[in-house]
């Protein structure tokens, strides 16, 4: 039986970015104490790498023959790394700093195949809109940057309030699929081994 992609995320966007790359892989959120993992590192590259791999780990043993993907990203501006918001006065809050200036997404990812991983950051500039505040209180008023590193969203409606990126779409949206592709190349896959494949093997 061929291997299948894992997703040890429960990640919306992270599901549709390989979704709409062609994969449709195995769901397994991973549950770690992402607070914990935080507060052991200091480089931002390695906080986010380190979510990364703690996911993937936490899942790795039940799918022995699988490749396995964690990813976490967050946002990092002012040397100061920002996750997901969770409430609205939060939000708000965040956008107010952030409008018309630029951050850093930084999104780790860790691949496993039989004990052997791939880890990497992929990193993009994402330039902020000057949003009003009544904009900006919609926004936060509609739920949707709740859940999502730096209270945006690239694809739906926070699409509005971001003026460009230097980088990888993907890899905002959740899922670096650049990375994902050198992490699969050096496990020994090529991309399109995954191509529709599917959780009935």
């Amino acid at each position: 039986m061929r291997p299948r992609i894992v997703l040890a995320s429960q990640s919306p966007s992270r599901l549709a970015v390989l979704t709409a790359a062609g994969v449709t892989p195995l769901v397994a959120p991973a549950d770690v104490d992402e607070r914990a993992i935080e507060a052991q590192y200091d480089s931002p590259r390695d906080v986010v790498e380190a979510l990364a791999v703690a996911k993937a780990s936490a899942v790795a043993a039940a799918f022995p023959n699988d490749v396995i993907i964690g990813g976490d990203s967050m946002l990092l501006i002012d040397g100061q790394l920002h996750g997901k918001p969770y409430t609205a006065a939060e939000t708000v809050r965040r956008w107010h700093a952030q409008a018309g200036r630029a951050g850093e997404l930084l999104t780790g990812h860790c691949l496993i195949y039989r004990g052997s991983s791939f880890i990497d950051t992929g990193r993009t500039t994402v330039h902020f809109a000057d949003a009003t505040a009544a904009d900006i209180d919609a926004y936060a008023a509609t739920g949707e940057p709740f859940g999502c590193a730096g209270a945006f969203t690239l694809e739906a409606l926070g699409g509005w309030f971001i003026d460009r990126i230097e980088g990888d779409p993907s890899g905002v949206i959740g899922l670096s699929l650049p990375v994902v592709r050198r992490g699969l190349y050096a496990l020994g896959f090529t991309v399109s081994d995954f191509w529709s494949a599917s959780d009935d093997g």
